[in-house]
């Protein structure tokens, strides 16, 4: 069953062609395919105004693995739109005649370089996108220990960019370290619900049938922003952590307690949302126990699906009918093999980002967009219909 997008175009109207500056936009290395999308969405939102607007760059390599940006084309006086996935790990580069993976690091450093090249380009404004924010895991400090995703910001700032963009900041206050900047953090939330009522074609978003859980309390306010436009119901884990220890970059998590009752998911369809997936431990920590309560059937909802454990474990979850199914963002890169597996499904984000990019370029408003509740409302009471027509 295939649900019409209740999205609204923003596009050129015919008495409103003004724009900050001539649009461009730059994909970075490993965000081709999504800036390929991204141009042909703005191709047709501007009715074939420019034929491409996709921003020849690139950062070559020396051998000894030192790195320079190269714009190919005039920018001069345009609005550039960066696009960089810091955490695409299928990237390579040669180093010592030998190749060697891209880290975030290298990422973030190719970004860098580019903004350099742009700003000695003369290009009118700098925007970056990035959709997993760069070191956002590492957003508080607690001991003696840096504070990267604020240094990473504030460095973007002094290099001139004016408008950074990201998904579902792992921690939204980090954006105080840039106050006098332009700084916006977008929740898919209306893609993962178009997504969800397009593939599960027997789902029922209502009180009675459905609940929604946080798996942690950081992600509350995350999952208030479902249920309440949807009308669900919300419940929580508590992640118990043991602090006296340090582990592969974190302290180890003890125990997932769940607040609430059994008879709170008996018989009920369970949305788990998170942001991040890392290796998926926790999100099946999590689903077990919901399992054992007589959740009916879980879902996870999640932003960035980074799977650094592989699939096994989701294969085993999938198998024991832990879990149905698995909705993740093309915000990061995923291999082919893990796109392929029957419990994953692909939320694609492109268009969203297109419209925001438009609006970014005319100055326009981006209420609309940031908080779509009335589109997921609509889309949800469409939905409805057609159930009651069939």
């Amino acid at each position: 069953m295939d649900i019409v997008d209740t999205e609204e175009e923003i596009v050129f109207q015919n008495d409103d062609f003004s724009t900050f500056g001539k649009l461009g936009v730059i994909a970075m290395k490993g965000c081709k395919e999504i800036g390929e999308k991204i141009n042909r969405y703005l191709i047709d939102f501007r009715f074939g105004a420019e034929a491409d607007y996709l921003v020849k760059a690139s950062c070559p390599r020396f051998t000894t693995g030192e790195a320079k940006a190269l714009i190919e084309q005039s920018v001069r006086g345009y609005d550039i739109f960066i696009i960089c996935d810091c955490y695409n790990h299928s990237e390579t580069f040669n180093i010592f005649d030998k190749t060697v993976y891209m880290s975030p690091d290298d990422h973030y450093r190719d970004l860098i370089r580019t903004i350099a090249a742009l700003r000695g380009s003369k290009a009118r404004r700098i925007n970056v996108i990035m959709p997993m924010l760069y070191s956002s895991r590492q957003d508080n400090r607690y001991d003696r220990e840096s504070l990267d995703c604020a240094i990473s910001l504030q460095e973007l700032v002094d290099m001139g960019v004016s408008n950074v963009l990201t998904f579902d900041a792992h921690e939204p206050r980090v954006q105080n370290a840039i106050p006098l900047n332009g700084f916006e953090t977008v929740r898919p939330s209306y893609q993962m619900i178009k997504a969800m009522y397009n593939n599960v074609e027997d789902i029922k978003l209502t009180r009675d049938r459905t609940i929604i859980i946080s798996p942690d309390e950081g992600g509350v306010s995350r999952c208030l922003s479902y249920s309440t436009v949807l009308g669900l119901d919300i419940a929580m884990f508590y992640k118990r952590r043991d602090y006296s220890k340090f582990e592969k970059g974190r302290s180890p998590i003890v125990s997932h307690d769940f607040l609430g009752k059994d008879e709170d998911v008996a018989g009920k369809d369970v949305i788990i949302i998170d942001d991040i997936l890392a290796s998926g431990d926790s999100i099946l920590d999590v689903a077990r126990p919901l399992r054992d309560m007589g959740a009916k059937r879980i879902f996870v909802f999640i932003t960035f699906g980074q799977f650094t454990g592989g699939s096994a474990i989701f294969d085993k979850a999938y198998e024991e009918g832990v879990i149905e199914k698995i909705f993740v963002t093309n915000t990061t890169y995923k291999s082919e093999e893990i796109k392929s597996k029957p419990w994953f499904c692909d939320v694609d984000i492109s268009k969203y980002l297109a419209k925001l990019i438009d609006a970014l370029n005319c100055d326009h408003s981006l209420s609309n967009l940031l908080t779509p509740i009335n589109r997921i409302r609509a889309l949800k009471e469409e939905q409805e219909n057609q159930t009651r027509i069939k």
